[in-house]
């Protein structure tokens, strides 16, 4: 039995851990909120002296689940019964980078946050990308699914995916230029990711990144691992075909550990024409120096190309159904979808933990990045013949960094670190010929070293893999623009933190130099081409406070970030004037919340409210007949169904709102998850608006009042639950529901976000395993999403006015040009391990 006593305003706890039938010995046994512990011996006894009066014991054990005991001065607890679960506690997973990585365990003071483990992710994503991981999850929307492979996007708290920071094992993959992440460049993070973390808000990460939205950690699975690999095979709608391969070596005598996996699949995509294919490659080894140093290298990549869908009119997709494709043309009697996607951008990264003494460590990791690809549409050549061709608007890029720091416990309550974070990168972008169509060559202008009519006769692949190796192309070769970019980057961050007695309390801050520059080879004659240098200071502060009682957990964080813009926004007009409205982004961030956790019941409640000025945001729409006419009438170059892009400046936004989160497992064969969200997001202000087609020739530029108009791309109101069932030994099966209310569309140029009708969703799996023995086993799972075959609109381009000859679905008007969500969706897999 476990007993305690008070002496001198402390208490010894006394006691001992089983599994319920054997005892449980180096299990680690923490007061929560404070730095006092201890861990069980060969018999699974313990003894703790604390200087609280009452609080909470945290056990932890690998293969078992987190007990959580109240304690106090007059209340036995009883003997503690660990139970064993599949999955591996945070700390347990992070083998790489543990000094680097910004996981929230890692920190005491709390944040609002939701962590997805390696079953869940396995899981859920089936034939999707792993943004599918965090569709049950508060403040989170995602879609975009349909326009094609990779091509989902995602909102967190109203703010899309530029405005959120995404860290893989410690280093930042935001794109440096315009802030934003595609997902069909990193399909292999659902193969290779062992955790993910959104820490929505403030978040808990130490660099010099402005995480608006919130911070996504990618955690990669690690080389320490024991010895074994897998094979396995996906099926799925649309002929989606997906194999795997892994292995791991576990940690050898000589103190080296390898994994390596490879993925290949195709499919032919849901909506119609959006066929893709690719690879993704996965290769980690690690050397373990002594009990003092590690080091790990990493490579990763995901070479694949992908035809693309976009918004269509509403009539359309209800004429001709949901799986329409608006980029789709007829070509001779064939339906042809010139519109692709195709990257590949190989990821290495060097990481080195350092345990320096018991009291400091210094994590560092050195990366690298280098991408070739774009996308492909169709063109007409500036002959009076106008002869089609296809080409590709490409963007390549160079880009090192290093992340480093050094981490020092001051006292055993008072916790410290610093480090640094430099980045250089540097972005080829230029247009260029892939499929002449036939013709002999095209003629191209524009260029001022090749006056008159330019005659291009050369085709360049979109396969990912021949960027690599094919020939660069030529000056005369380069339609369009021209142009490269030079963006470096320095940042120092620091945070000191403080717990005791069930009260913690952080700070953190950090300045950051960006510097922008720009070659123009195109529009400008030599001794003009190069931009000027445009060096920009930012700073960030966040502070929190929290207090944990007996399981109940009450926090308050607040920050102020000075952001600077990106570089897109920082030269006018694709060109090398500099834009006098691209100053300092300003966000101010506040935040409070309530966590309760025990045994079978977890909760979080987070109010939060974000303040965002001086933003630039981005919007796109189909050209109509009208925008067509008008423009053409100003002089401008316009053609029906092209794209129009719209980039708003010195955008202000207001967002407030109020978050759930709860996880219970009331009895063994049950789990319940639940979610809800509800947010208040409004734009405020006025605007510089610039539109420009898809050559980048300004349309036009407007100024506009934004004041109440609702932010769209996102459901400000959304909730959800889920179940899982463990029906028996390795069979189990699990649904989630999900509703999304007050979703509002794209900003469209000259009108308010429509919003769009509520709709919900079901999904539902099953999973089953079956050992074979200690290292073989077979795994079955099914997926199905949408199971009820909903239509519903995940997002909209336009806000069309009604006329008397308007029709409407579910009062929209049907000339609005949309995205329809996926319908019934399936994926099954087989999964051997060996």
């Amino acid at each position: 039995m476990l007993t305690s006593n008070v002496a001198l305003a402390q208490q010894v706890i006394t006691g001992k851990v089983t599994d319920g039938k054997q005892p449980v010995a180096g299990a680690t046994i923490l007061v929560a909120g404070s730095k006092e512990g201890t861990s069980t011996d060969a018999n699974g006894n313990f003894s703790l002296t604390t200087n609280q009066s009452n609080g909470q014991l945290q056990i932890k054990f690998i293969g078992h689940e987190t007990q959580q005991i109240n304690f106090s001065s007059t209340a036995p607890i009883g003997t503690i019964i660990l139970v064993p679960t599949s999955e591996q506690s945070l700390d347990e997973i992070i083998v790489v980078g543990r000094n680097l990585i910004d996981i929230a365990e890692g920190r005491k003071t709390p944040i609002a946050v939701s962590t997805i483990k390696q079953q869940e992710i396995e899981e859920k994503v089936g034939g999707q990308d792993i943004s599918a991981t965090l569709v049950n999850t508060p403040s989170v929307y995602v879609g975009g699914q349909a326009k094609g492979f990779g091509e989902s996007s995602m909102t967190t708290r109203g703010f899309d995916q530029s405005n959120t920071a995404f860290l893989l094992n410690g280093q930042p993959i935001n794109g440096m230029d315009n802030g934003r992440v595609y997902w069909s460049n990193w399909s292999g993070l659902s193969d290779i990711s062992s955790l993910v973390q959104i820490q929505r808000g403030l978040g808990s990460s130490k660099l010099a990144i402005s995480s608006v939205g919130g911070t996504i950690n990618f955690v990669t699975k690690s080389t320490d691992m024991k010895e074994g690999g897998f094979v396995k095979r996906t099926v799925g709608n649309d002929m989606l075909r997906r194999s795997t391969i892994a292995y791991n070596t576990g940690l050898m005598k000589n103190g080296f550990a390898v994994s390596a996996m490879f993925t290949d699949w195709r499919g032919d995509g849901y909506m119609n024409k959006t066929e893709g294919a690719g690879q993704n490659y996965f290769l980690s080894v690690g050397y373990k120096v002594n009990e003092n140093h590690n080091l790990n290298l990493m490579v990763t990549g995901a070479p694949q190309w992908h035809n693309q869908g976009y918004t269509g009119r509403l009539s359309k997709f209800l004429s001709e159904g949901r799986k329409y494709n608006d980029n789709v043309v007829i070509v001779n009697g064939t339906e042809t979808n010139y519109r692709k996607n195709y990257y590949h951008k190989p990821v290495a990264n060097l990481n080195w933990d350092w345990k320096i003494s018991d009291k400091s460590t210094l994590g560092t990791v050195v990366y690298a990045s280098m991408a070739r690809g774009g996308g492909q549409s169709s063109r007409k050549d500036a002959t009076s013949a106008k002869v089609p061709y296809l080409a590709a608007d490409v963007n390549n890029h160079q880009w090192y960094g290093i992340v480093s720091n050094y981490n020092r416990e001051l006292n055993e309550n008072l916790n410290f670190n610093v480090g640094f974070d430099l980045r250089d990168y540097k972005g080829e972008h230029y247009r260029q010929v892939t499929d002449l169509l036939g013709a002999s060559s095209i003629a191209h202008t524009g260029n001022v070293f090749l006056p008159g009519l330019t005659n291009v006769s050369n085709e360049f692949s979109t396969n990912p893999w021949k960027t690599w190796t094919d020939k660069p192309s030529s000056i005369e070769d380069r339609l369009a623009w021209d142009y490269n970019q030079i963006i470096r980057y320095a940042g120092l961050f620091g945070q000191i933190e403080y717990a005791k007695n069930g009260f913690t309390a952080f700070f953190q801050g950090s300045l950051s130099q960006q510097h922008n520059s720009r070659k123009d080879v195109f529009q400008y004659t030599e001794g003009n081409q190069d931009s000027e240098d445009v060096n920009n200071f930012g700073y960030n502060v966040k502070g929190g406070l929290s207090y944990t009682l007996g399981g109940h957990t009450i926090f308050g964080n607040a920050g102020f970030y000075s952001r600077q813009p990106y570089q897109n926004n920082i030269f006018a007009y694709y060109t090398n004037v500099v834009n006098p409205y691209a100053i300092n982004e300003e966000i101010l961030g506040l935040e409070l919340g309530y966590k309760y956790n025990s045994r079978y019941v977890d909760v979080a409640v987070n109010a939060y409210k974000t303040t965002w000025a001086n933003r630039v945001t981005g919007s796109s729409q189909t050209a109509n007949q009208s925008a067509v006419n008008k423009y053409t009438a100003m002089g401008k170059n316009l053609q029906l169904g092209e794209i129009i892009y719209t980039t708003n400046y010195g955008v202000k936004q207001d967002h407030k709102g109020l978050e759930l989160e709860v996880a219970a497992k009331p009895f063994s064969f049950l789990q319940v998850k639940g979610f809800g969200s509800v947010g208040d997001w409004k734009y405020e202000g006025i605007s510089n608006s610039i539109l420009r087609n898809e050559d980048r020739e300004v349309l036009e530029e407007t100024q506009r009042d934004l004041t109440g108009i609702k932010v769209g791309d996102a459901a400000q109101t959304s909730y959800g639950a889920g179940l899982k069932f463990f029906i028996s030994n390795g069979l189990s099966v699990d649904g989630d529901y999900r509703r999304f209310e007050r979703l509002y569309g794209s900003l469209p140029s000259n009108a308010a976000t429509l919003k769009l009708p509520n709709y919900d969703l079901v999904d539902a799996g099953i999973s089953y395993k079956v050992q074979i023995s200690d290292k073989n086993a077979i795994s079955l799972r099914v997926n199905v999403n949408n199971l009820f075959d909903k239509f519903y609109l995940s997002d909209a381009t336009s806000n069309m006015d009604a006329t008397a000859t308007t029709e409407y679905w579910k009062g929209i008007n049907t000339s609005n040009y949309v995205l329809v969500g996926w319908g019934r969706t399936w994926s099954g897999s087989v999964k051997f391990t060996f």
